[in-house]
């Protein structure tokens, strides 16, 4: 169980893209293997079954993860993206398949066309230059400033298609947990419109420049 709650950990928060949330979930089913055949034999993971004897008891726990993965593998195997799309993400000079890459994102996306995407991830992995951005900044960043749409506009629009996506539901649920602090008890007569500017200041990850604010601003001295 404490498993499970490191990876319900792993799946909230504001900054995880889809493919780091897919990640997370595949190391987790690759676990429940290891874990099944782990509690048949040594039990390095399961120390606190070691203190009792080995008896029919332990049937129940192999059962109990077969359930696991196969709930797991109901829920989450039916994700589009493919390896060499999460790796083209992650890191785009890292993807050595580039039949396979461009087959998973025809399959995920059909105008992607797949002879004109090789092309350009060929193109793409031998600019040195580019390279050498990737690696001081986020996939995030280097896709939205620095991606190059004019001379890579396929692989572009790709990676802003994948980085969009809502990997789960945290940021819709903790904006309407933001919404109910702000509009409690004592502001039940708050208009939508007065709402909706205070729920913008409240979840924006913005943060105003008061000094600079501060130096626009001239003071009307009184005569």
């Amino acid at each position: 169980m404490s498993l499970l709650n490191d990876l319900n950990v792993k799946l909230k928060g504001e900054k995880y893209t889809i493919s780091n949330l897919i990640s997370a979930i595949r190391a987790f089913q690759k676990k429940n293997a290891l874990f099944k055949d782990d509690i048949q034999s040594q039990l390095f993971h399961f120390p606190r079954l070691l203190e009792e004897r080995r008896d029919e008891k332990d049937t129940k726990y192999v059962q109990f993860i077969e359930e696991l993965i196969d709930n797991f593998k109901v829920r989450f195997d039916d994700f589009v993206l493919g390896k060499q799309l999460l790796l083209f993400i992650q890191n785009p000079f890292l993807v050595t398949d580039i039949t396979e890459f461009s087959v998973e994102a025809n399959l995920t996306w059909k105008w992607v066309h797949a002879a004109k995407i090789q092309l350009e991830l060929t193109d793409f992995q031998e600019n040195v230059a580019l390279k050498q951005v990737f690696c001081d900044c986020t996939p995030e960043s280097f896709w939205s400033k620095e991606g190059s749409p004019a001379n890579f506009l396929t692989l572009h629009r790709l990676a802003v298609q994948i980085l969009t996506m809502f990997g789960s539901t945290y940021c819709c649920e903790s904006a309407f947990s933001t919404m109910n602090l702000v509009k409690n008890n004592f502001l039940s007569c708050m208009t939508n419109e007065h709402l909706h500017h205070c729920l913008r200041l409240a979840i924006t990850p913005l943060v105003p420049k008061f000094r600079e604010l501060e130096k626009s601003k001239k003071c009307n001295f009184s005569h």
